[in-house]
């Protein structure tokens, strides 16, 4: 199942980007084992049957404080094809998991680890969150709208996206790379240098001239009037991102505006203007009737919808783009394939494979090691 089926990592458990790229890797077919301290509680939202970056693997205990412990993981990277960690720099060290000692034991492994400001620099001790990284990687200051502060996308750039989404990305990459020479390497993933490269495109825009550094002025930054979120009059907001001539010709002609005299389009002295009055239709009508209006059209137009509307969406609905486990709606695993089917695996699915996965725990010390032999099957290296 997937086309990772197959792959085996071990997850040492943390918070954020790290249990996010395992469980990219995993919704995409790897036989991922998390390993988290007596008790649990690794994940930042650690809520049982909504665990959901915890789905799709099995989870046993480790106490990393005990000096069983270090044998225990090595033993089991013996049968691993990588390794998942997001500790601050010298944490693994520390633990007698460094790279070194574990490429030693296993010569063939991708060693993935994950940190906010990467694994050397003058910052890389100090503790952060995704804002400071997206901060001090260039990407916070250009999110918002003009005269307010710059706006915290979530923490959807620097942890899921410049973090965790890249480190699976790596780990991916240095796996096929082992397929050709048989040797393993560290993946240094880090937020902040993720989220540089996640700025490549305005980074260049902004050198030739085209980007503006004050937020909010810009094509795509809610300075573009025909690029932007508008309210209607049930207190729900549409978007519109009418950049083409020919899709702003007919927003222009739905909103019954063809007739006036507007500014051109992308004379920016005149974007007020049409903001005003973008602002005044919308406002005049629901958002029920904007979205029979100009839904599936060539506006480039959608409703602004909540998590809970966007899971009954007909698009959604059509795509099977959720699926409901035991009472809980996941997002299904992303992107999909014409041959090697993805699908997330159910606590049923992994019963059968002999564990307990989506936050239950199970075996312990020794135990550990001897069932992912069991469930993995033989190392066939």
């Amino acid at each position: 199942m997937g086309p990772l089926e197959g792959v085996k990592i071990l997850e040492i458990a943390g918070i954020g980007p790290g249990p996010f790229a395992a469980m990219m890797l995993s919704d995409m077919g790897a036989e991922v084992l998390r390993l988290d301290r007596p008790g649990g509680g690794s994940l930042r939202f650690d809520t049982g049957q909504f665990e959901f970056l915890g789905r799709g693997r099995r989870t046993v205990a480790v106490n990393f404080k005990s000096p069983d412990s270090t044998a225990l993981v090595l033993d089991m990277l013996e049968h691993a094809d990588g390794l998942l960690e997001g500790f601050r720099p010298g944490v693994m060290e520390r633990l007698g998991l460094g790279p070194e000692v574990c490429l030693e034991r296993n010569p063939a492994l991708v060693y993935g680890r994950m940190t906010g400001w990467g694994q050397e620099g003058p910052l890389a001790l100090a503790a952060g969150h995704d804002i400071n990284y997206i901060a001090l990687g260039g990407a916070l200051a250009h999110i918002g709208r003009a005269g307010q502060l710059p706006t915290p996308p979530l923490n959807l750039v620097g942890d899921f996206g410049g973090g965790g989404l890249l480190l699976a990305y790596g780990m991916v990459c240095a796996l096929l790379e082992c397929k050709q020479s048989g040797e393993g390497q560290v993946v240094d993933a880090a937020m902040v240098d993720g989220t540089a490269s996640l700025m490549a495109v305005f980074h260049g825009a902004q050198q030739a001239g085209g980007w503006n550094d004050a937020w909010g002025t810009n094509l795509l930054d809610s300075g573009a009037p025909f690029y932007d979120v508008y309210e209607t009059k049930d207190g729900r907001h549409v978007s519109i991102g009418s950049i083409e001539p020919q899709f702003y010709a007919e927003l222009i002609q739905k909103l019954g505006l063809g007739g006036e005299a507007l500014p051109e389009q992308n004379e920016q002295a005149g974007w007020p203007v049409l903001r005003k009055r973008f602002s005044e239709v919308f406002l005049g009508k629901t958002r029920d009737h904007w979205c029979e209006l100009m839904e599936g059209s060539d506006v480039c137009f959608a409703p602004v919808l909540t998590m809970a509307e966007s899971r009954e969406h007909a698009h959604a609905q059509a795509r099977s783009s959720f699926r409901n486990i035991n009472d809980a709606v996941h997002p299904q695993p992303a992107p999909r394939f014409s041959r090697t089917q993805v699908e997330i695996r159910s606590p049923e699915d992994l019963f059968r494979r002999g564990a307990r996965g989506l936050g239950h725990r199970r075996k312990t010390g020794s135990e550990a090691a001897r069932e992912w032999q069991r469930c993995l099957g033989p190392d066939p290296r």
